[in-house]
């Protein structure tokens, strides 16, 4: 009997109170169509209500492609537990997605987990554990004593707890059962046995599927095409068709926003990295070039979505990869695709080219297992206690994605970001910064709206480097706090950096070495560079 049906048949037996689960990264591998259908159900009928959305990662974009942005109605949403949440504002419209008004004006409950957790948390609950128990995330707003990740005034139940083991902390998060799993692979057979061939990532869609089996529940795959039964090696079938319940098959769907398909994505035809465009020049691409210096060949770099993930596309331009020594810089992010180049922007996740693309929940064990020494990620807000936030500040309630586990592993670490935000503009003209309207939010605060990593504490207690990278200074992060290390050339001190903290560097360099004027020479001159982030 055919499992293929059509994606409002697939969502019409979803029941009122379930708890239904979906994985996707931003754009890619987000079964849009399946998801779309259920927002369209209760729109038009009222039903099902009251469900609980579990999402290991972000899923969907909230423009091109909408994922958990097509479920984020109230009535429809009582409680989402998501290892991120998508924050942009969309250049059609100028609004922000609708998931965060819900969050905002306090309309569901609202859990943010760590995404290492949110992937690792399904395996247990595919084993039947009690809960998943970690490390990761001590001390940060994952934990209960600084929030237990509830981003919301209505979420009161404490879903993250603090437990004790031979003397040690730990986090635990029990396990709960999940009832409907909402998934996204390449390719079908009647039977139902999934393959990923042409994705670029495979996220955690394995381990969802057999933890909602494991809670006795359904599982509902989106593809893109229906193969004949034994036409696929036996390898290439990674879900098999005993744990899919029902296929709705969408030959239209998108790779991701602005990338209908393409081949280099998952080692198709490759592209040539020289043809690839450089960033422009901007404030990000200033920090960028200045990150370039610290990435070290045959050291595995793991880079952040936001001003790090233009680091590669950079090193590319300035040939860095050319005859052959792209393997030299071996590179991926926290969803599993290894070599090749990172992109930025809403490509961020894949890698052109890849040479590997390991699933999410395995990914996230290399990562808290130290795999990958190096990481530049990105930086909201960084305190006078060595406190670094990415995962609320403002109107933005994003999560931390990746970024605990990435930064509490790795051995060196660059956060990277402008040093004031909301509206900067800067220009340059021979190899010299100009500021020419400050941002009118400061980043360098007292207290971090959210605690994401205390990065003093990883220098003092686990040895690591920390380097804060912006494009007017660079700071190194010491056990007692900033040291100012670096200052661009055409930046006055007191005005423009110190007079814009609300904190001091514990220490500036005497004398104060000016930042490579070579990182401002990558533009025609007096070319402004602006940022209204």
């Amino acid at each position: 009997m055919s499992k293929i049906v059509s994606a409002d048949a697939a969502v019409a037996a979803i029941p009122d109170g379930a708890a239904v689960a979906s994985a996707g990264v931003i754009g890619w591998v987000t079964p849009d169509a399946v998801l779309g259908a259920l927002g369209r159900r209760f729109a038009e009928t009222g039903a099902p209500r009251g469900l609980t959305f579990y999402f290991p990662c972000g899923t969907g974009d909230a423009m091109g492609i909408k994922g958990m942005d097509h479920v984020a109605r109230e009535g429809l949403m009582k409680r989402i537990v998501a290892g991120s949440f998508i924050n942009p504002v969309d250049p059609a419209t100028g609004r922000r997605p609708e998931l965060m008004r819900l969050i905002r004006e306090n309309r569901i409950e609202a859990y943010s987990w760590p995404i290492g957790a949110s992937m690792q948390w399904l395996r247990e609950v595919a084993r039947k554990s009690p809960g998943y128990i970690t490390r990761v995330g001590l001390g940060t707003y994952a934990d209960p004593r600084h929030g237990g990740g509830r981003f919301t005034e209505r979420t009161t139940e404490d879903l993250v707890r603090v437990i004790e083991i031979d003397g040690e902390e730990l986090l635990y998060y029990p396990t709960w059962p999940l009832d409907v799993a909402i998934l996204r692979a390449a390719s079908a057979d009647e039977h139902g046995n999934l393959s990923w061939e042409d994705e670029p990532l495979t996220t955690a869609n394995t381990a969802l599927a057999l933890a909602v089996k494991a809670s006795g529940g359904r599982v509902i795959a989106q593809v893109r095409r229906v193969v004949e039964a034994g036409a696929r090696k036996a390898s290439d079938v990674r879900l098999p068709g005993v744990y899919v319940d029902q296929v709705v098959v969408d030959p239209e769907m998108m790779m991701t926003t602005g990338v209908r398909y393409e081949p280099a994505y998952f080692s198709g035809p490759r592209i040539d990295i020289a043809t690839l465009s450089p960033p422009p020049f901007s404030a990000d691409r200033i920090i960028a070039n200045r990150i370039v210096p610290e990435v070290r060949p045959h050291e595995l770099s793991i880079f952040g979505f936001g001003a790090a993930t233009d680091v590669p596309l950079v090193m590319a331009e300035q040939g860095l990869f050319d005859d052959g020594r792209l393997a030299d810089y071996p590179g991926t992010t926290e969803h599993g695709a290894y070599g090749g180049v990172v992109m930025p922007g809403w490509q961020f996740s894949a890698n052109i080219n890849p040479d590997a693309i390991m699933d999410g929940v395995t990914q996230f064990d290399a990562i808290d297992g130290g795999l990958c020494p190096f990481a530049a990620l990105s930086f909201a807000e960084y305190d006078a206690d060595g406190v670094v936030n990415v995962s609320k500040f403002g109107k933005a309630n994003p999560g931390a994605g990746g970024f605990i586990d990435i930064a509490q592993n790795a051995r060196r670490l660059i956060f990277a970001g402008t040093f004031t935000t909301g509206g900067l503009q800067a220009e340059v003209a021979d190899g010299r910064l100009a500021i020419t309207r400050e941002g009118k939010v400061r980043k360098f605060v007292r207290a971090a709206a959210s605690i994401t990593y205390r990065v003093a504490e990883g220098v003092r207690i686990r040895g690591q480097e920390a380097l804060i990278v912006t494009e007017r200074a660079v700071f190194r992060a010491a056990a007692d706090g900033l040291e100012l290390i670096e200052i661009a050339p055409g930046i006055d001190l007191q005005s423009q950096v110190l007079d814009l903290m609300d904190f001091a560097p514990v220490r500036i360099a005497d004398p104060l070495p000016l930042m490579d004027a070579a990182h401002f020479r990558q533009c025609p001159a007096t070319k402004a560079a602006e940022v209204t982030a």
